[in-house]
């Protein structure tokens, strides 16, 4: 007899989120170092504009968030969802969760040699950044891959959303969150 399983069974996947005012200037900042040299800069108002409305690309944020959201609570052993401001804050608590979502959780004995530890050094932010590949690599003519390698900071929007831009964003995301259990701090 020849057993079939869906994908879907099989499936896992990890989805890392990042607060929505973070997200919004990074990708601000991205779009503005891949684009061809003809083009001209995007504002930050101008982006901001089309973030608010979605006109983004893969469309709106929040119906990306909000899908792998709700798909990880429909499907908590498929879907990991989790939030890159927690795994800052909290990095040991997290790779366990994630070692024990894929089902390889660590040992004692892993523990207690430093693996975890190792493994946060080995893909820290400052570690990946320096990676010669990602300092000089491309794909394409405009898309180096140190693109995609900025600061790694939580909350370094405060230094470039005026209060009314908060203002607005917070709206919208309270709108098309709102029920949803999915939320972000606002510092």
């Amino acid at each position: 007899m020849i057993l079939f399983l869906s994908l879907n069974t099989l499936s896992m996947m990890v989805y890392i989120c990042r607060n929505p005012f973070d997200t919004f200037v990074s990708s601000w900042m991205f779009v503005n170092k891949i684009k061809p040299p003809s083009m001209p800069t995007l504002s930050l108002e101008e982006a901001f504009e089309m973030y608010c409305n979605g006109s983004v690309g893969f469309g709106p944020v929040w119906n990306h968030m909000l899908g792998y959201w709700n798909e990880s609570k429909e499907r908590p052993k498929n879907v990991l969802f989790l939030k890159y401001e927690d795994l800052k804050e909290d990095v040991v608590f997290h790779l366990k969760k994630l070692a024990k979502f894929l089902e390889c959780p660590f040992t004692l004995e892993e523990e207690s040699e430093g693996v975890i530890e190792n493994i946060i050094k080995l893909c820290s932010f400052e570690k990946m950044k320096e990676l010669e590949v990602n300092k000089i690599g491309r794909f394409g003519r405009n898309f180096e891959n140190k693109f995609l390698f900025r600061k790694g900071e939580i909350g370094d929007w405060t230094n470039y959303l005026a209060s009314s831009m908060v203002e607005k964003l917070s709206k919208i995301f309270e709108e098309k969150l709102g029920g949803s259990g999915l939320n972000f701090r606002v510092k």
